[in-house]
């Protein structure tokens, strides 16, 4: 009786202390929580140690871009920040990146993004998921003449080539969906269409969806829904 009661213990301190090590283990393995600080420092002042530059030389105070092939960033959701900077780069050191440019070439963000951790990601897109979209001064529509074709576009789609309504992704004031689709309001015309004719050409690869919707839209009609989600507020 006594073996088998010292067996038991002996079994159970063991199945315990495996317990205890994968508890202790998760708790080592989970993601730190995003840290708004360090991404502003990250943004603003790059870390020359590890060759990383500041992305507001590119992307302007707080996210607010003054030059339209570069994106404004400010008040864009958090997941999907993160998700496009690990899209800039190879999954695995040997595929080429999801977001790649025209004919297939990598984009100076991939040399951007390949300098950063995950951490430092997640950092970066939760600082400018915080920030303000300076309306002020961001984009806006300028082409009169494809203002209605644009706005039939974003509310209604393309029924005869089953393209859907732009607002049902990324809403009717063009501010998104948080975690998943972006906000396109004040976004340069010219860079949304490039991003559509990339998704089209297939360059861009991380959107499966996008793709399969810029395939049906013409050079013309994706011109006029540019600009126009650019003059949502």
């Amino acid at each position: 009786m006594k073996r088998v009661l010292s067996s038991i213990f002996v079994a159970s301190s063991l199945l315990l202390g495996s317990t205890l090590a994968s508890v202790s283990y998760a708790a080592d393995a989970a993601p730190a929580k995003p840290d708004a600080k360090k991404g502003e420092q990250l943004f603003v002042n790059g870390d020359a140690a590890r060759g990383i530059l500041a992305c507001a030389s590119c992307h302007g105070a707080a996210g607010n871009s003054t030059i339209p092939t570069n994106p404004n960033l400010a008040a864009q959701p958090h997941e999907y920040l993160a998700k496009q900077l690990g899209d800039f780069r190879s999954k695995d050191g040997k595929q080429p990146p999801l977001r790649r440019g025209v004919n297939g070439a990598n984009t100076v963000m991939t040399t951007f993004a390949s300098q950063l951790t995950p951490e430092d990601m997640q950092n970066i897109a939760l600082y400018l998921s915080q920030q303000k979209l300076d309306y002020d001064k961001a984009a806006t529509a300028t082409n009169e003449a494809t203002m209605e074709l644009g706005q039939k576009i974003w509310r209604g789609g393309i029924d005869e080539r089953r393209v859907p309504a732009c607002a049902a992704c990324h809403s009717a004031n063009g501010a998104g969906l948080p975690g998943e689709f972006p906000r396109l309001a004040g976004q340069f015309p010219s860079y949304i269409a490039e991003q559509l004719k990339l998704f089209r050409s297939g360059d861009r690869a991380n959107g499966a969806m996008m793709h399969d919707i810029a395939d049906r839209m013409s050079d013309s009609e994706i011109a006029a829904v540019a600009d126009y989600a650019a003059g949502l507020r």
